[in-house]
């Protein structure tokens, strides 16, 4: 859990400046549930076991941000209400009013779904002002900065575009349902402890997608 506790920090220093702050985690660091339903359990099942590890790392963030005294709520989309409290949108809502942050778990609370698509889902149903997707890199890029080392950084596409492209960096229908709602998605690099920060003061490097004229 070092990435984790490296976050928490940082989000009491983004509430310290008035932001309401709600966070959908994924749960790859246990089991990512594509890759594992290879024969040894159906896709179904193995969706499931993602969603149960995206829980694990919430209550690990909600203990880590009580320990510096920021108060958070888990709020799951499949029922643990011995560990964590039931996603309901207006409950949700009440929360982020009182300053706490909304940790979102489980994703949707169905199979097939990303978590990139519950991030959107779930930015759009707190009527966020935007969504940033943290990720290894510092945004998107033409082909993977990695494995290229004349990979040209894209610092602005639209959501047709990125669709076009077949962009991996979030999957197509999280990019459609964030088109529909006009959400504009930054992606930036998690490693970075400080980048988040600077995004907010409108600094930092990344790469965001949303409407273009």
């Amino acid at each position: 859990f070092t990435k984790l506790s490296r976050m928490e920090f940082l989000i009491k220093k983004l509430l310290s400046k008035k932001l309401k702050i709600s966070i959908v985690l994924g749960g790859g660091n246990f089991i990512r549930g594509s890759s594992f339903s290879n024969g040894v359990v159906d896709r179904v099942t193995s969706d499931y076991m993602g969603m149960l590890g995206t829980v694990i790392n919430s209550l690990a963030l909600q203990s880590n941000l009580k320990k510096i005294g920021v108060e958070s709520r888990v709020m799951t989309a499949i029922s643990i209400n011995r560990v964590a409290e039931p996603y309901i949108k207006n409950k949700a809502s009440n929360h982020l009013e009182k300053n706490r942050v909304v940790i979102f778990a489980s994703g949707t609370g169905n199979p097939f779904f990303s978590t990139d698509t519950a991030a959107v889902l779930r930015a759009s149903e707190m009527k966020s002002d935007i969504i940033l997707k943290g990720t290894k890199v510092d945004g998107i890029y033409n082909k993977d900065p990695v494995n290229y080392s004349d990979a040209k950084k894209i610092s602005q596409i639209s959501y047709s575009d990125y669709l076009n492209k077949d962009i991996k960096v979030m999957d197509a229908t999280a990019i459609s349902l964030a088109k529909d709602r006009s959400l504009p998605i930054i992606i930036f690099s998690i490693l970075k402890s400080s980048n988040i920060l600077d995004i907010v003061e409108g600094k930092g490097s990344y790469s965001i997608i949303k409407e273009t004229k």
